[in-house]
């Protein structure tokens, strides 16, 4: 892995920084939280912005839509939008990150141009229907059934956790089409357009008040066989390439606004007097290098997605795990230095702080990857 700038490099983000801060002053302002349609509108007009600018989709293939960026010129751009505090995702997490990603892995030309130029130019929405409400972690026992109907799939069960489904356009969703077969095989990847009849929706509020996740209803809903991504039966291995992407890189501008995070309550301890605490700048100090190693671990990643064809490996596993509990100690450090009168007061950093205790659980818990690392990379047998 190349640390180093090349001229090129330095000119992109030269440029990037230029747009940055003409750009950035024009937008209009956040929506409320719990207003989601225009939450949607505000994360749709930003995605369009990048577009227009050329820098929507920036590391996917030029064949997928992007401008296939190098590994680096992916993180330069993560580093100096989240520097700039400009928009994340938000709204179209799922199919910049997960779904458009895999579809651009895994789909038919037919299926890349229909869905992934939406995504990119931030025409739609994707929502994500993996979790099931009698799953738990074990996403392979999902039970919702895909019945062939000529040429198309007759779906009913149901989904929780589904992430944006109260404003998707489009469901990446993971159905059982062989119940006969073990339950890592008969497992399907379907693209649902959410206003199939049959489909309803209930939203979920979370621990910060927010809902950004549902619980979705399927009715017999039909969806044509030509929305499955990879073959019949084969779903689980199109899975993991999206839980590749969710886990590897999907991540990696948090990281960049963690660092962001820590600075910000260095400057705070030293204008309150919590500085003086020498246990309090231990931790600060020991998480200021957690997240360094964590974003070195980042462009390793990204590096390695690079060399498989845009897939990352099973390091995303090792990336996820360490995130999420180096984010959830940022924000105890953050109650410690704030104190709870001030956090009673700055509502941003309450909603992270709760946000911040779902992170062992989001995207495969904490022991799920730890079975991942030890079967993937450590070589170890498989537990019982």
């Amino acid at each position: 892995m190349d640390l180093t700038y090349t001229e090129e490099e330095r000119d992109f983000r030269a440029r990037l920084r230029e747009w940055l801060g003409k750009t950035l002053p024009e937008l209009p302002a956040k929506p409320s939280p719990d207003d989601w349609p225009a939450r949607r509108a505000h994360d749709l007009g930003w995605q369009r912005r990048l577009y227009d600018a050329g820098y929507a989709g920036l590391h996917w293939p030029v064949d997928a839509g992007g401008r296939g960026a190098t590994p680096t010129q992916h993180l330069i751009f993560l580093e100096e939008t989240e520097r700039a505090g400009a928009p994340y995702v938000g709204a179209n997490f799922v199919g910049l990150l997960h779904a458009g990603p895999t579809i651009a892995a895994e789909g038919t030309a037919e299926q890349r141009a229909r869905w992934l130029p939406p995504v990119l130019r931030g025409d739609e929405v994707w929502c994500q229907g993996f979790s099931e409400p009698g799953a738990g972690s074990d996403l392979a026992a999902l039970r919702t059934r895909a019945v062939r109907d000529g040429d198309a799939y007759v779906v009913t069960g149901s989904k929780i956790w589904t992430s944006h489904a109260e404003i998707a356009d489009w469901c990446e969703l993971l159905v059982r089409t062989d119940p006969a077969a073990p339950k890592h095989k008969g497992i399907s990847w379907l693209a649902m357009p959410m206003d199939a009849p049959g489909v309803t929706v209930r939203p979920l509020r979370t621990l910060a008040g927010s809902a950004e996740f549902a619980e979705v209803f399927l009715d017999e809903v039909r969806i044509p066989v030509a929305n499955r991504v990879g073959a019949q039966d084969d779903g689980w291995r199109v899975t993991m390439v999206t839980l590749s992407f969710e886990r590897g890189t999907a991540f990696v501008g948090e990281v960049v606004a963690c660092r962001r995070t820590l600075t910000a309550l260095a400057r705070a301890a030293k204008a309150n007097g919590r500085w003086d605490d020498p246990v309090l700048r231990r931790t600060l100090g020991r998480l200021y290098g957690e997240f360094g190693a964590l974003w070195r671990l980042t462009q390793w990643n990204v590096s390695e997605a690079q060399r498989s064809d845009g897939v990352p490996g099973a390091g995303g596993s090792v990336f996820k795990l360490a995130y999420s509990h180096a984010r959830q100690e940022l924000y105890e450090a953050a109650a410690d230095v704030l104190g709870a009168d001030s956090l009673a007061l700055e509502e941003e950093w309450v909603l992270d702080r709760l946000s911040s205790l779902s992170y062992t659980i989001a995207a495969g818990t904490s022991q799920i990857q730890r079975n991942i690392v030890a079967e993937r990379i450590l070589g170890l047998p498989k537990g019982r």
